[in-house]
């Protein structure tokens, strides 16, 4: 709901080109969204619950509640407890055989307050909520602590749920996330707490794409929606493998990949295509003359304000400057060795002579094509040019050629300043203190041998969303880093980027 009712509204499409019931899709739905809440929230309940229990009980009063009695007097351990006794090294399965010592270490996660990097969502863009304190009752008050809500598609449970591949898959996902970091430096999963099967429950329904039509009864897939700027942006796994298998080997399967080849693009590419062995026959850049002439300096947008002339009346000049932003776009695309389309999705406000200079500008920089379509205005039939072009473009390449940007075993900070520079078009990248601490601990942890999800601005290709068309020479800043360990994926956030929107003024 966060988009509905915020400045960037529904997702559903528009005019003949749209997704329906449109009102389904921009709401409820199937209620995944609210499912992820849920186990998101259980989650940080769970963690702040077992701080209080541990700081209020002794090891004894601990390993009663863990593993009580059953009426014949013999105690088990449940199988999400016998994972936590593996990676303690303890080899044991009864219950009665463990030492004092052994008890202790079981029973106590000795979770850090301070390195819980666990929060709470909510399906709202309440900007109120980015920072909190909770534990203000009477009887938790000695465990106050500040924290903070992000908005639910930022959950990694949404992520795991985009990135999954069966049940079992994502089970064990969801037990291997990590929420914090105990005082001895150890990572904490939500196994470790044994809620990992609970949360598998909650999600279990969730699993299932939603299938829903076009307005000319095209079947598409809803599944996932893990915010670019924020996650990996990515419709999920097991909608696209669905999706190709009903199509059969003469198909095709069209998936999305939000916010530009900057962020959803290199993000598909890198992550998504990682897990699911998926290599893509062609990628297509959607853009707009509109959103071009911003890049070439045009005036600002605001949300909610009539758009300046500038942006209805033919203005060749600012087009042409703002295409240094597409070709920087489809050279993004060239990186990974697959062709590329450019839809250039018409306006009635749009010239002739200005599809043509987009059109020239991505042939010149090694588009494969470059295409009007008119799909909003008339559904389908303004896309045949775009479809046969698709089509000619996986006809004439190969999935051999594709290739990763980096190497997911090199050390984090490279990672980065690739994606950085290659991808951005930054010089260099800083990082403040409690990045380089994060960093520091997840190699201890030996939890950096992951992709990059960079969790930055969608307004620009640098962590500016002032700097249009195609910066270049600036300094990208790491704010902080996170690990989504079930994912997949450390996540740095850069500059200002907020993990929660906030509602417009209307």
């Amino acid at each position: 709901q966060g988009p509905t009712f915020g400045i960037k509204g529904g997702a559903a499409g528009g005019g003949y080109a749209q997704v329906i019931p449109m009102e389904e899709f921009n709401l409820h739905m199937t209620g995944d969204i609210h499912a992820i809440t849920a186990a998101n929230n259980l989650v940080s309940a769970a963690i702040d619950a077992r701080i209080l229990h541990e700081g209020t009980q002794s090891d004894a009063a601990l390993f009663k509640r863990l593993c009580p009695v059953d009426s014949d007097g013999s105690r088990r351990f449940a199988p999400v407890m016998l994972r936590r006794l593996k990676k303690l090294g303890i080899n044991k399965t009864n219950p009665s055989d463990l030492t004092s010592e052994e008890i202790s270490q079981f029973v106590r996660l000795d979770i850090d307050p301070k390195m819980i990097t666990w929060n709470r969502v909510v399906d709202t863009n309440d900007r109120f909520l980015r920072g909190i304190t909770i534990g203000q009752g009477k009887d938790e008050a000695k465990f106050q602590r500040p924290t903070n809500f992000d908005i639910s598609v930022a959950s990694e449970i949404m992520a795991v749920l985009a990135l999954t591949t069966s049940l079992s898959d994502m089970r064990e996902r969801l037990g291997a996330m990590v929420v914090g970091t105990s005082r001895q430096g150890k990572p904490i999963t939500t196994d470790d707490m044994g809620i990992g099967g609970a949360l598998t429950v909650l999600m279990k329904d969730a699993l299932f794409p939603n299938l829903m039509q076009t307005l000319e009864h095209t079947p598409v897939l809803v599944h996932a929606g893990p915010f670019a700027n924020i996650a990996h942006g990515n419709s999920s796994i097991i909608a696209d493998k669905i999706a190709l298998k009903l199509v059969g080997e003469e198909g095709y399967v069209v998936t999305e990949a939000g916010f530009g080849a900057d962020i959803g693009g290199e993000k598909f590419f890198n992550i998504k295509c990682r897990t699911s062995g998926l290599k893509p026959n062609c990628a297509v850049i959607v853009a707009t003359i509109r959103a071009l002439k911003m890049h070439g300096g045009g005036p600002p947008v605001v949300a909610g304000t009539p758009l300046d002339p500038a942006y209805k009346s033919e203005n060749i000049e600012l087009v042409e400057k703002g295409c240094a932003n597409l070709v920087h776009h489809i050279r993004n695309f060239q990186k990974f060795g697959t062709p590329v389309v450019v839809a250039i999705n018409k306006f009635v406000t749009d010239t002739d002579k200005e599809i043509e200079v987009v059109k020239k500008a991505s042939i010149s920089s090694g588009a494969f094509d470059a295409v009007m379509c008119d799909h909003w205005a008339k559904g389908g039939e303004g896309a045949t040019d775009l479809a046969q072009s698709v089509i000619s473009a996986c006809s004439s390449s190969s999935v051999d050629s594709f290739k990763f940007l980096y190497d997911v075993n090199l050390p984090i900070k490279e990672k980065i300043h690739i994606i950085a520079t290659s991808i951005y078009g930054a010089k260099d990248v800083s990082y403040e203190e409690e990045a380089e601490k994060k960093i520091k601990i997840y190699t201890e942890q030996g939890l950096d041998k992951m992709p990059i999800c960079m969790a930055k601005t969608q307004y620009s290709l640098s962590h500016d969303p002032s700097l249009r068309g195609a910066p270049s020479g600036f300094t990208m800043p790491i704010r902080d880093v996170k690990i989504a360990a079930g994912a997949g994926y450390i996540y740095p956030l850069v500059g200002h980027m907020q993990t929660i929107p906030g509602l417009p003024t209307r």
